[in-house]
């Protein structure tokens, strides 16, 4: 990765540079998870526990990321 930024027109100040986290999933699959828990509340407990098994993954799977970004930075 190029941590170089392209020289700054005349008279503008350059940003810092800041590391930016890679895009993922997670964040909607949580936010699904948490929709059909909802839903699974009104309709049929088999769409609840597919909700909480979605919400439980993805809520796993954020925060192994979120570690993962840490140590590489260490």
């Amino acid at each position: 990765m190029n941590d170089e930024q392209p020289p700054a027109k005349p008279g503008w100040e350059p940003l810092p540079y800041k590391h930016l986290p890679r895009p993922n999933y997670f964040p909607a699959g949580l936010a699904m998870g948490t929709t059909f828990i909802f839903w699974g509340f009104i309709t049929s407990w088999v769409i609840f526990l597919v909700g909480l098994g979605l919400f439980t993954a993805a809520l796993a799977g954020w925060i192994t990321e979120i570690l993962h970004e840490r140590n590489e930075r260490k």
